[in-house]
């Protein structure tokens, strides 16, 4: 089912790596993020749940004879899985029954109710560990939507391949732009002022609609969009629990701890909120590590729009600027950190000493990576990093594979300490 004008994700190799280690495949992120494009060019077939001239059958279908809706040359795409959750014991026992890799792609742009929450005769019986293996994507990074030239390869650099020189011709003003419009797949190709209204609907289908059916439960509107709003202006924080219900009880008092703790689950549920965890290295001091994670969203278009900032107010107010360009950052090298086999963290101790971005890889590399607009933050931030490099006790766990600026500039180099300068125009995966 090749679709005709796909562009290539990072996530499409580990796809059919996935395919190729396990019977179903199940791919969960944000809506729009590309999901349903990505596994239709992998597929032989669909089924899609959400049709409206079928969906209503499939249901009924799904609730008396559910593997009737598994038939069909493979590997099979069942998108939007969790409208009918019985489809998650149905195809992990079609697995078992077939013996065969590579059988069925699951989309979902949410995280299910648990069991308990849905009629018994909808909840699954099994957790589909050994059978389904599950895949998290996200909106485009800069290299995806061709924004970035890929002259620096994250994977080179783990690799030992560390020459580095190279040129971004990605202005101030465009990345201004990209911030603005995110990495949305639909907006891509779009005009400008139509490309900067997908995001700003994307919010809005998320406060009036999405943030509600993800767990049945109705949720006040005006208190979602405050609560974003809140997390807009925490971005790229550590800000607590505490400091985000204090912003929104400015406006509304009544909200509680516990209704607090329902509307943020929701918001994690459905891809919103993707903060970064704190890292927990080996360190030769005692010195006591701060837990607590970055606040980020899934893609800076979404705090963008609730700021309701234009890439021209972006450009005006530099610090904001900072924030999301580190949220931007942050999005980017989760996609290629993930095809890295790694994930991204962020490291801050009592003392002051702290990374934006530490890049840890499943076979034990890792890289620390600190966000600056400017070259006039760079001697600072080559010092954060340099410091963190020398705390760590190299008996216990690896030196780091490099160390990096990440940057809004032009040019990638290695500086006399060996700290590599690189900006986002210029990183792939």
């Amino acid at each position: 089912m090749k679709v005709q004008g796909y562009r290539e994700r990072v996530c499409d190799a580990e796809l059919q790596e996935q395919l190729e280690a396990s019977g179903a495949v199940l791919i969960e992120g944000a809506k729009w993020c590309g999901k349903t494009y990505t596994a239709r060019h992998a597929a032989a077939s669909a089924l899609f749940m959400q049709d409206r001239n079928q969906s209503k059958r499939y249901k009924q279908i799904a609730a008396n004879q559910p593997s009737l809706l598994l038939e069909g040359a493979t590997p099979r795409l069942i998108d939007e899985w969790e409208e009918a959750p019985v489809l998650w014991d149905a195809v992990r026992f079609e697995v078992d029954m077939r013996g065969e890799m590579g059988q069925f792609i699951l989309t979902g742009s949410a995280v299910p109710r648990d069991d308990k929450e849905l009629p018994e005769d909808e909840r699954r019986m099994h957790s589909g560990v050994g059978r389904i293996a599950p895949m998290r994507m996200r909106t485009m990074s800069l290299w995806e939507s061709g924004e970035s030239n890929g002259k620096v390869s994250l994977e080179a650099l783990f690799d030992g391949q560390l020459q580095v020189g190279a040129m971004s011709k990605l202005t101030i003003e465009q990345l201004a732009y990209a911030i603005c419009r995110g990495g949305w797949p639909a907006s891509i190709s779009l005009k400008e002022r139509a490309a900067l209204k997908t995001a700003r609907n994307y919010v809005e289908e998320v406060i009036n609609y999405d943030v509600h059916r993800v767990d049945g439960v109705e949720k006040n509107p005006l208190r979602v969009r405050k609560l974003l709003e809140s997390y807009a202006r925490n971005l790229s924080t550590m800000a607590t629990n505490e400091t985000i219900m204090a912003d929104v009880r400015a406006t509304d008092q009544s909200i509680s701890v516990n209704t607090f703790a329902t509307y943020m689950s929701a918001l994690r549920r459905i891809f919103i909120v993707d903060d970064v965890p704190a890292w927990s290295p080996a360190l030769r001091s005692k010195t006591a590590i701060r837990t607590s994670a970055k606040r980020h969203f899934v893609d800076p278009s979404i705090a963008a729009a609730l700021m309701r900032i234009s890439p021209l107010g972006l450009q005006k107010d530099w610090n904001t600027f900072g924030f999301l360009f580190e949220d931007l950052c942050a999005r980017d090298l989760r996609v290629y950190a993930q095809a890295c086999d790694g994930e991204i963290y962020h490291y801050h101790d009592k003392k002051d000493l702290e990374c934006d971005i530490v890049i840890s890889l499943h076979d034990g590399r890792w890289a620390a990576v600190e966000v600056k607009m400017g070259m006039h933050e760079e001697e600072d931030a080559a010092k954060h990093l340099c410091a963190l490099a020398n705390d760590i006790d190299e008996q216990k766990m690896r030196k780091p594979s490099f160390l990096m600026i990440l940057t809004a500039g032009q040019y990638a180099y290695q500086r006399a300490d060996g700290v590599y300068v690189v900006p986002i125009g210029c990183l792939k995966p």
